[in-house]
């Protein structure tokens, strides 16, 4: 039973005195979801409000008014007596007898909230289904915010970056737990297959501080589909023109009325070999995958507890190099040049949270996460091994000062990290550990004002003892206005090897310029980022859209800086001078017509970085890129048949290159490589509510990199290098498959 929880709040210290209250849904006590459109008024007079988007209502009072009225649609009307100017909680209940009626909302696949105060853009599911989206790297190529590359011309690894800067200056957490980090920050996007996704929140500039003080340049959280609401049965299969076939099942069962559970399988393949640009070296690795996870959940509304429990194994093998490599003969010889990558993880993670029955603001919660990532690797003659054990705690309560426009979370954390490296035959073994305190304040005085500021105090064995402060704020100065801005601090520890593996696959040297810091002889990366952004919803010609303007600087006090200047080398030393990630992004999203919307979006980059040999644009990063995504249904109704249509533009601007002056000049490359444009598209058809199939294509433009490896012809000569990937290696690739689903 829907139950809603009033809460009034009187003030003697205004010159007209009001009665300020808010009306809650107790069923989102979390998010202190206010209800919408809540009567209000005092019995006998003509003095009555409604409650605004947030659930908040004023109303003026005088002293001989004593009966206050409150009525819902589907709840009983109460008539509450005001005795004196103290809060009181009244919960409404719903009417015994009531007609059934039967709503069908299409929710928006993605969205900008107005309301809350930091910047956030959530994708949902039916969104991440515009794309074949196979895993969590592939979920962003309809998504302005977040740029997709690949990081080298070998593994077929898609990276992303935010604001300018690479995923490790971004927090990608699982259901706000961190999980790609250290050991799994190259390829452990691509260990989270697309359809376990149920949404993903993209907040751009410092996070929360209730994450950890890692967070730079913003954070990514993808929330995993519940087996209380996902599918009791899903099923999707994948196959594409370059070999690659993926298959998706989920299984979800309710064990009883407080447990659910549910089994997700994983699996992909790649058996054939291609070499489109006759480079002998294979354009897409050859690769296989298992992973499979169980996940658990309990819900107890009556007594308020919800947990959440997941286990999950995986095993990842790559192979990739030149087109006669056998492993098995060839292994690191100098026969031919290959390169295996095989990863297997164990992971779990926990939740568990307890609400107050009555008083629905007030909550306190665990996380608990586990995992132990074991890679193994070669590349040619190199070795790369690395083994990481994570640990993962914190304990959240949250609450209200006074009243619920007053909030805190504060809490304890506690993370391990045990790293056993192996760099071709140096280790480079250590161990991190580190506690911290948080609190967090957030204000909203329902109407035009809200700020979130956090404060945390972390003690690192490495790192040190130091401070991370944050702050939000959002103001409206007009109807459907939003102004934004922030500022926060970060401080992670740079894991050189792991977040740069392609340099294995290159004949670089690899030079590290120790100053004595206590990871890799390296300081810990250090950076405030602040932001400014404007959001303004509009109506043209009676259509729904929004334009969106945002600013923001990332401006580094110490950087692990990763030089690729001399060909010959790749060298690791820490900023003597200036580091800054400037970032402008115009977006518009508008529905011209009824089930037809445009995204479209403007961005202007400027990175740049004080190397060895002078202050320098950041390599293979466009300073211009424009996006356009188009998408059609034909069936307004859910779940009914229809077709869908999406199309994706991107343009890629022009990009520095690293210098290769002293390279043979058949493997030398311009200071700049040209823009290009890159086209995707993908249909589908809805047979049923059971039933759907889709086709695509990727870069249909077909723009393919020349000579993307340098040195090809001799992989074990100084100047072999496929590090510097500024453009799809693999030209035109088409796709296709299906979905089938039971409720």
């Amino acid at each position: 039973m829907l139950v809603c929880v009033l809460i009034l709040i009187s003030s003697q210290t205004y010159a007209q005195q009001t009665f300020k209250g808010m009306i809650m849904d107790k069923n989102n006590p979390k998010d202190n979801l206010g209800v919408f459109g809540a009567n209000v008024h005092w019995l006998n007079t003509k003095i009555g409000t409604t409650t605004n988007e947030k659930g908040w209502f004023e109303i003026p009072y005088k002293k001989e008014y004593k009966k206050l009225v409150v009525s819902f649609v589907g709840y009983k009307t109460d008539t509450i007596e005001v005795n004196s100017l103290k809060p009181i909680h009244h919960f409404l209940t719903e009417q015994a007898i009531l007609d059934e009626v039967s709503v069908s909302v299409k929710k928006q696949a993605t969205s900008k909230s107005f309301l809350q105060t930091e910047n956030v853009f959530t994708v949902n599911s039916e969104e991440l289904l515009k794309a074949a989206c196979c895993n969590l790297a592939e979920s962003f190529e309809t998504n302005p915010s977040i740029d997709v590359n690949f990081s080298d011309a070998l593994t077929g690894t898609r990276q992303i970056r935010m604001l300018g800067l690479n995923s490790p200056y971004l927090l990608i957490a699982q259901e706000n737990i961190p999980m790609v980090r250290g050991a799994s920050q190259v390829y452990g996007l691509t260990f989270t297959p697309g359809t376990w996704v149920e949404s993903i929140q993209i907040t751009k500039g410092a996070g929360s501080v209730v994450n950890g003080f890692e967070s730079i340049s913003g954070q990514i959280n993808a929330e995993l589909v519940k087996p209380l609401t996902d599918k009791k049965i899903f099923v999707n299969a994948y196959g594409n023109r370059n070999g690659r076939l993926e298959l998706n099942t989920h299984f979800n069962t309710e064990i009883s009325k407080k447990w659910s559970t549910g089994l997700y399988v994983h699996g992909n393949l790649r058996t054939e070999k291609f070499d489109n640009n006759n480079d002998n070296f294979l354009d897409a690795p050859l690769a296989e995958q298992i992973n499979v996870m169980n996940r658990w959940q309990f819900v107890d509304n009556e007594t308020g507890w919800v947990s959440f429990l997941n286990f999950r194994y995986l095993n990842d093998r790559k192979q990739t190099g030149e087109l006669n490599f056998d492993s098995d003969v060839d292994k690191k010889t100098t026969n031919a040049w290959g390169s295996e990558i095989k990863t297997s993880r164990f992971d779990f993670s926990g939740k568990l949270g307890y609400v107050f029955p009555e008083l629905p603001f007030q909550s306190m919660g665990l996380q608990l996460a586990y995992s132990n990532h074991d890679q193994e690797s070669y590349f040619g003659l190199r070795d790369y091994n690395i083994q990481h054990q994570s640990v993962y705690s914190n304990f959240i309560f949250n609450s209200i000062i006074g009243d619920t426009r007053n909030k805190f979370k504060t809490g304890l954390s506690f993370t391990y990290d045990d790293y056993e490296e192996l760099v071709e035959t140096t280790n480079f073994n250590r161990d991190e550990n580190s506690v911290g305190a948080f609190f967090e304040y957030a204000y909203d005085n329902s109407e035009n004002f809200s700020l979130t500021a956090g404060l945390r105090i972390d003690f690192h064995n490495l790192l040190g003892t130091f401070l991370t402060p944050r702050l939000h704020l959002r103001y409206v100065p007009w109807r459907k206005g939003v102004l934004r801005a922030s500022v926060g601090r970060g401080k992670r520890s740079p894991n050189i090897f792991a977040e740069n593996q392609q340099l294995f696959a290159s004949s670089r040297q690899i030079n590290i310029n120790s100053t004595g810091g206590n990871i890799y002889g390296l300081n810990p990366e250090v950076a405030w980022n602040y932001g400014v952004s404007f959001l303004q919803g509009f109506k043209l010609f009676g259509k729904k859209g929004d334009i969106t303007f945002d600013y923001y600087m990332t401006d580094f006090e110490n950087q692990a800086v990763v030089d690729w200047e001399n060909p010959r080398a790749i060298s690791f030393y820490n900023l003597d001078g200036k580091s800054i990630a400037n970032s402008f992004q115009v977006e518009v999203n508008y529905e011209p017509f009824s089930r037809f919307n445009i995204r479209t979006a403007y961005k202007f980059f400027d990175v740049s970085t004080d190397y060895v040999s002078g202050n320098l644009a950041k390599p293979l990063q466009p300073r211009n890129r424009f996006f356009t995504n188009v998408s059609y249904n034909t069936n307004k109704k859910i779940n009914e048949s229809q077709w869908k249509f999406d199309v994706t533009y991107n343009f890629i601007g022009k990009q520095r290159l690293p210098n290769t002056t002293s390279n043979p000049i058949q493997d030398q490359l311009p200071n700049y490589a040209d823009g290009f444009n890159l086209l995707n598209t993908q249909i589908t058809k809805v047979f049923s509510k059971k039933f759907e199939v889709y086709i695509g294509g990727e870069n249909l433009t077909n723009v393919q990199q020349e000579n993307p490896i340098l040195g090809s012809e001799s992989p074990f000569g100084a100047s072999f290098d496929s590090t510097i990937v500024y453009a799809p290696i693999f030209g035109s690739a088409f796709y296709a498959g299906f979905r089938f689903k039971i409720d």
